[in-house]
């Protein structure tokens, strides 16, 4: 039987051991999986190329206010031939009279109406295949109501992604920038997404994308039969769409300052909560290789924090352990995102670092285990 005065005298051995372990898995994603972005070369968009035709897919649900505000962004993309799509899903505000007055401005937006079904509720992928549809292309492009390109060359850059064996596009959709803590946050998360399904997609294991700006063939989407996999899961139209159809070679990102899509960010915390909720429920049905993958990311973060916080605590004489381990896990951190911020245009972000690291993996993991227990998800 183990001596308990050896096990005692072992524990903080122990508990340095446990903190390593977590370190190196933290440093294999940072070092490993991340740092493929941050090697990453842009590519831009070649003049004179023989353009593809495409059709642009907006899903509309009572958004009368982001509507003149943001599609004007996408009808005058400088690309030679292609269509808006609007789908308008039973708005019940002045959106049809809205899109009706810039159809008969724009010979290229074609509007599609969806009425309430007394006994049939739909969500959001109900109104993306009633778009694809109707679409005439053969290239599909996916934006929301409230998101603007911030080029007039966004289609192009898009385009430019697709090669003969592409048959899907991840873009990049971060928010406006704004000065409270919560869009901190929100802008922190956004970009941090953005870095693993960008990271995985140049290792060949393309899990997600978001709908704020994506691409992919409409002969994809037939063949695999749509949503059908995952229809009974009312979120997940553009995620669980990547994670289950891409291959090792048939997704492409593009990721030029041309191909960006900005997003109106979430006002408060209770409307983020939800979103994110949302975003949880879906990648419960993930591969399994994926939710591994996601869950020791995410996991391994709260508990690295949490040995740091308990060392601290309970052997304070070895205080220069917790801090070692933790600035050797930040400077990796600024080493490899710095070059990334930059990239994904949140430079400024890389100071805030040590705060909303912290605060997120906290966060994302409590409203995890708390959304999960959720039934009803909103349609947006």
């Amino acid at each position: 039987m183990l001596d308990l005065h050896v096990f005692l005298a072992n524990l903080p051995y122990i508990a340095f051991g446990i903190l390593g372990l977590f370190l190196l898995i933290q440093l294999y994603y940072i070092l490993f999986v991340y740092s493929k972005l941050n090697r990453y070369q842009i590519e831009h968009h070649q003049e004179g190329t023989d353009w593809m035709p495409l059709s642009v897919i907006i899903c509309a649900h009572n958004e009368q206010d982001n509507i003149p505000e943001f599609l004007p962004s996408i009808l005058t993309q400088d690309y030679p031939e292609f269509e808006v799509i609007v789908v308008n899903d039973f708005s019940t505000d002045n959106t049809p009279w809205i899109l009706q007055e810039f159809e008969a401005k724009y010979s290229h937006l074609k509007i599609v109406d969806i009425q309430e079904h007394i006994r049939l509720k739909h969500g959001k992928k109900f109104a993306v295949s009633m778009g694809i549809k109707a679409s005439r292309h053969q290239t599909l492009v996916f934006t929301d109501a409230d998101c603007a390109p911030q080029s007039d060359q966004w289609l192009k850059e898009i385009a430019t992604a697709f090669n003969p064996e592409t048959e899907i596009v991840l873009g990049y959709s971060p928010y406006f920038k704004q000065r409270s803590l919560l869009n901190l946050l929100i802008r922190f998360e956004t970009s941090h997404t953005a870095m693993s399904y960008f990271s995985y997609a140049l290792k060949g294991d393309a899990y997600m994308g978001v709908g704020r700006n994506m691409a992919y063939k409409k002969e994809l989407f037939f063949r695999n039969k749509g949503f059908a996999a995952h229809m009974h899961i009312k979120s997940g139209d553009d995620d669980l769409f990547v994670n289950q159809n891409a291959n090792p070679s048939n997704v492409n990102i593009t990721l030029s300052a041309e191909s960006i899509v900005y997003s109106a960010p979430k006002m408060t915390w209770k409307s983020y909560y939800k979103q994110k909720a949302r975003h949880s429920g879906a990648s419960t049905i993930y591969k399994k290789r994926h939710q591994r993958m996601l869950g020791t990311q995410l996991v391994s973060a709260v508990l690295f924090y949490i040995m740091l916080i308990t060392i601290a605590i309970a052997f304070p004489t070895y205080w220069y352990v917790p801090v070692a381990a933790y600035l050797l896990r930040l400077f990796a951190q600024w080493a490899i995102f710095a070059g990334i911020y930059r990239k994904l245009e949140v430079k400024e972000l890389i100071w805030w670092l040590p705060l909303v690291d912290f605060v997120y993996y906290f966060y994302i993991c409590i409203n995890g285990l708390f959304s999960r227990k959720k039934k009803k998800i909103s349609w947006k």
